[in-house]
Formats: C-alpha cells, sequence, structure tokens
C-alpha cells in the first residue's frame, strides 16, 4: 500500500523539509507540491491524492478554500492541515467545511507520519494542544452545547480521555483489551449524549465541559 500525497505550502523551506521526512516512508509516495491555494486545488483535482497536507494561509486560495473545492471535486481525498497557533479563527471554518486533521507545524516526524496515515485510514487527527486552545474558544464563542446531555458513562470519558490525548481508535482498543469496533459504538453514543456529529467536535465539547484534559499526550 502506498499513500499519494500532495504538498502545499508557500514557504520552500517547509514543504521541502516535510517531503525530506514523507520520504523517509516507504508507504508515502509525494506526487505533487503547490505554492499557493489555486496550484494545490488544481494538482488535488488532476492527481486525486490520498492524502493533500495543505497550510492554511496561502496566497490565492487559503486553506479553507482549498478543502472546500477539494470536496467537490475530489471527496476522497483527505485534508491535513499544517497549522500555527495564531489560526484559530480558521480552524472553527476548517471543521465545517471537512478537513480531516489538524497538526502544529512543530510536530515532530513521528507525529507527521502518524496523522498521514491517520486521516487516510478514516480517522481524524487533532493535535492535543490546539484541542485546548480551540476548546476555550469553543466555550468563549457560546459553541459549547451546556446542559441537556445524558451523562457519559466511566468507560466513555475514559476512551474521550484518551482520544484528547491523540490516541488513535486502535490504539486505545488495545489499551482498554476492547474491540476497535466496541471502541466505535462508544464514540457513537458519545456523539449522541454531547449531541455533536464527529470526534472532533466530542473532544472540544469534552474539553470545554471539562469532562476530560489534553494536557499531556500519551504514550502511543
Amino acid at each position: 500500500m502506498t499513500i499519494s500525497i500532495v504538498l502545499a505550502d508557500d514557504h520552500a523551506l517547509m514543504r521541502e523539509g516535510t517531503r525530506h521526512i514523507l520520504e523517509q516512508h516507504p508507504d508515502f509516495k509525494v506526487v505533487g507540491e503547490a505554492e499557493d491555494g489555486r496550484q494545490a486545488l488544481e494538482l488535488i483535482e488532476h492527481l486525486k491524492p490520498d492524502v493533500a497536507i495543505l497550510d492554511i494561509r496561502m496566497p490565492k486560495l487559503n486553506g479553507v478554500e482549498v478543502v472546500r473545492g477539494l470536496k467537490r471535486c475530489c471527496p476522497d481525498t483527505k485534508a491535513l492541515m499544517l497549522t500555527a497557533y495564531d489560526d484559530d479563527d480558521y480552524i472553527f471554518t476548517l471543521m465545517e467545511a471537512g478537513a480531516s486533521g489538524y497538526l502544529l507545524k512543530t510536530a515532530n516526524s513521528k507525529q507527521l507520519a502518524d496523522s498521514v496515515r491517520n486521516v487516510y485510514s478514516g480517522e481524524p487527527v487533532l493535535d492535543p494542544a490546539i484541542a485546548i486552545k480551540i476548546a476555550k474558544l469553543w466555550t468563549q464563542r457560546g459553541t459549547s452545547r451546556q446542559g441537556g446531555a445524558e451523562q457519559l458513562s466511566p468507560r466513555e470519558l475514559e476512551i474521550l480521555d484518551l482520544a484528547a490525548r491523540g490516541l488513535r481508535n486502535k490504539v486505545i482498543a488495545d489499551k482498554l483489551g476492547i474491540s476497535i469496533r466496541t471502541v466505535e459504538g462508544h464514540f457513537n453514543n458519545i456523539f449522541a449524549k454531547l449531541g455533536v456529529f464527529s470526534r472532533i467536535e466530542a473532544i472540544l465539547e469534552a474539553i470545554s465541559r471539562h469532562l476530560v484534559t489534553a494536557d499531556e499526550p500519551a504514550r502511543k
């Protein structure tokens, strides 16, 4: 299995560094690079990669516009956003647009590789540091759905806490000695109880209500 990737960032050194990291992994293949959003969308439409690694702030089209266009032309391509700490406003909009993951530009090579594999396999990625910051804004903006939710069970809280620390479903399942299907079932219950529709929203909602924390990433 080879995961095809398009890189988009207006900083050449950032692209070169990211490409160098990805090329160390035999299951990754960088099929195209773009220096602005318009070029990125054109490459994605032409190459239809498995994953597009996108900067949020780019000339011509920003990351939000690229993700919206990507969803129209290539719905099977997963968007992994590389974000800086001052991209809060964009992340809310990107969640609605359908980006699959959010990773800090300070992430190490293992985090980047793991994130690419996770979004490719259908598991959303939310860097714990971003989760903490965005959850605070989530509450300040009144996005949090206070009241009316059923109480989460101890096992549901345990799973949410591990997810908030960046663990994917398979690792959560192994850690708790349960099946991946059981983990997915718990997430469906969590979504219903919190009144959300995605894993990322559930994490943000739980952090904003102080049900879980994401202060220290768990060991995978």
